[in-house]
């Protein structure tokens, strides 16, 4: 009787440390890039990044023995995806964090779901615009406003820092776009996410591969630091940080699994300020807290009063439908 109560607590105990651990390594992948670029251009941050997590990614469907994906149609999918997932958004962030404190590139990528919700309005024919999702959009607005800081805009002109911001932007925009294709295109199919994460992986590896020579000849200039960040970055960030997310999916969901969100900008800015010793303006910290309330508005986790209000007054009517006369009587 004891092992059976006991069994499930353990699981629950073990998915809760790996949510935790991929918040973690995945807020502190900004402090990674952050140091890494101390050394290296931010293309070899991003080769060093994709081919650490695609050698580990092989390895698991290697020994797993997961059969790869077939077809050319299927592998141009997945070489789209590897290039709006992997490649774009880490070469803008990895350039973006020569300007940028990491805590508030980590911010930034908070606003990776409110992206990917106006892409999919956009593409996807099933996806539709409601007052939550309008209000969501608005109050992220805002918030990306007060990030951004339009009182620092001259300042931000003379520094890089305004252009570093919307390079950051871009490469939640990024997501978005990937999110929103792999949606599209793969909602039917029979891979696993480790297959199609080794797969799109090892595309984005290749790609970066062939453009580093063009984009990424700098001087390297490597320390201890610099290796072990890019070694995290791949191994960890890349690779074993993913099959932990995917066994938090397995257990609970998609939709709670994706509220790892919310989490790693608050380690990646308690990094930042720890380790790189960084300041983060007030500002940056409430537009940070904004954008994440709008996440949580448009997945409906979070009920404004106003739409409280309305959603208690129609269940009234609806236990009372003789109220509705009275109301318009009144009104």
């Amino acid at each position: 009787m004891s092992t059976e109560t006991t069994k499930p607590a353990k699981t629950s105990l073990s998915i809760g440390a790996q949510f935790i651990a991929a918040a973690a390594v995945w807020g502190a992948s900004f402090l990674f890039i952050k140091v890494a670029v101390e050394g290296i251009s931010p293309a070899q941050v991003v080769l060093g990044r994709l081919m650490g997590g695609a050698v580990l990614l092989v390895l698991v469907m290697v020994l797993t023995r997961r059969k790869w994906p077939t077809g050319m149609r299927t592998w141009l999918h997945l070489f789209a995806i590897g290039i709006l997932m992997c490649v774009a958004p880490f070469l803008l962030f990895s350039w973006a964090a020569q300007y940028l404190p990491s805590g508030l590139s980590s911010i930034f990528n908070a606003t990776t779901p409110i992206a990917t919700m106006i892409i999919a309005l956009a593409v996807l024919p099933e996806e539709r615009l409601t007052r939550i999702k309008t209000t969501a959009m608005l109050i992220a607005a805002g918030g990306i406003v007060l990030v951004l800081g339009p009182w620092r805009l001259l300042t931000d002109l003379q520094d890089a820092n305004l252009i570093a911001q919307l390079a950051c932007l871009g490469g939640t925009t990024c997501y978005g776009l990937g999110f929103t294709y792999t949606r599209r295109f793969f909602r039917s199919h029979t891979y696993d996410a480790t297959t199609v994460a080794a797969s799109q992986i090892g595309a984005g590896a290749l790609v970066i591969a062939v453009l580093t020579p063009f984009i990424g000849l700098d001087p390297v200039s490597l320390s201890p630091a610099i290796i072990a960040s890019i070694l995290l970055l791949g191994a960890v960030g890349t690779g074993v940080a993913y099959i932990w997310y995917t066994n938090v999916i397995n257990a609970w969901g998609a939709t709670v699994a994706s509220t790892v969100t919310y989490l790693t900008p608050i380690g990646g800015v308690i990094l930042g300020i720890l380790v790189l010793h960084e300041s983060i303006h007030w500002n940056e910290v409430m537009g940070g807290i904004i954008v994440i309330l709008a996440v949580l508005v448009s997945q409906g986790r979070l009920t404004l009063p106003v739409a409280s209000l309305s959603l208690r007054r129609m269940r009234k009517l609806q236990a009372h439908p003789d109220l509705e006369g009275h109301h318009g009587r009144l009104r």
